[in-house]
């Protein structure tokens, strides 16, 4: 296949093309990032069914995708974890199976899957890292989704292993965005928190913190992980996963999120901590490390620069934006 640019040498398919991440690298692809030789191909669950084995088959079958980028998965906050830690389990699994075999089976060059920090084990040292994954059981609170993400390092390896295939994943920590799922109850820690500022800004009531405000994240915005996204798809040739993370020394207490937020949005109401609420892990840190010996002057957008790009797309999108 042809485009005006020159021959199409690679296809570039990208699950979950809807949702936080997908959208991110749809954004970094059309500013500029993409190149003549590649068809990036963004779609949803609108698209095809992916607990369905045959949906998905012909999903490939459809797009001849060279490469894959496997974001699409059923997530959510803490709260909607503890509750549905067997559907979780369940849809996932079915998920990354269909999308693995199905590249497999297409003769799909390579495949990017998305992990999550929660997969590392509850009881570990600090700082996590590449090797740790599998050392110990997850966090009780989302042990569905968590082993589900962990047995996508499992299938990477195994068709390595059997047919030589060069699938990989990457681990990002907390990530936030435009695009993503501000849902106060099932949403994750920091767009929970750009939507519930901004209902107290309009009803002039205090802001209300779910738990103690201390338990501590690295956040990486959905820009930056795009733009490594792309780079582990074009460059990074190991099977073994890579945690694409700010570092360390970049961690912020979930009462600093809180306080950049309120700061963003110029909120002048009470902040209160409700400490009855669950405050789940209280820290996952994680190196950056190896990603830093690969890309050691890549640079992150700085936590409140970001944050205060994402409230302003939430409030300029309140009407569409997903809650």
């Amino acid at each position: 296949m042809t485009e005006a640019t020159g021959p199409v040498a690679k296809r570039i398919l990208v699950t979950g093309g809807s949702g936080l991440v997908g959208k991110a690298i749809e954004k970094v692809v059309a500013d500029g990032e993409g190149r003549p030789d590649e068809k990036w191909i963004f779609v949803s669950s609108k698209d095809a069914d992916l607990t369905n084995a045959a949906e998905t088959k012909a999903l490939f079958e459809q797009h001849k995708p060279t490469h894959v980028i496997h974001l699409a998965a059923m997530v959510g906050g803490l709260f909607k974890n503890i509750r549905y830690n067997l559907d979780f389990w369940r849809r996932n699994i079915h998920i990354n199976d269909n999308v693995l075999h199905s590249a497999y089976e297409t003769g799909v060059q390579k495949v990017v899957s998305c992990l999550s920090t929660c997969i590392f084990p509850d009881k570990t040292t600090y700082p996590i890292d590449e090797s740790m994954i599998h050392n110990g059981p997850p966090h009780s609170s989302n042990f569905g989704y968590s082993y589900a993400k962990r047995m996508i390092d499992i299938q990477n390896r195994g068709y390595f292993e059997q047919h030589g295939c060069r699938f990989t994943a990457v681990i990002p920590t907390n990530v936030f965005g435009p695009h993503d799922n501000f849902n106060i109850e099932d949403g994750h820690v920091l767009p929970g928190l750009i939507h519930k500022v901004y209902l107290a800004k309009q009803t002039g009531s205090a802001l209300t913190v779910w738990g103690t405000g201390k338990p501590r994240r690295q956040f990486i915005y959905s820009l930056d992980l795009a733009r490594l996204f792309i780079w582990v798809l074009r460059e990074y040739d190991e099977v073994e996963p890579i945690i694409l993370s700010v570092g360390e020394e970049d961690e912020v207490s979930i009462r600093e999120a809180a306080e950049a937020i309120v700061e963003a949005m110029d909120f002048r109401g009470e902040l209160v901590f409700d400490a009855t609420k669950a405050d789940g892990q209280f820290k996952k840190t994680a190196s950056n490390a190896k990603l830093r010996r690969y890309l050691p002057n890549f640079q992150f957008t700085p936590f409140r620069q970001a944050v205060k790009e994402t409230c302003a797309w939430f409030s300029a999108n309140y009407a569409n934006a997903r809650k």
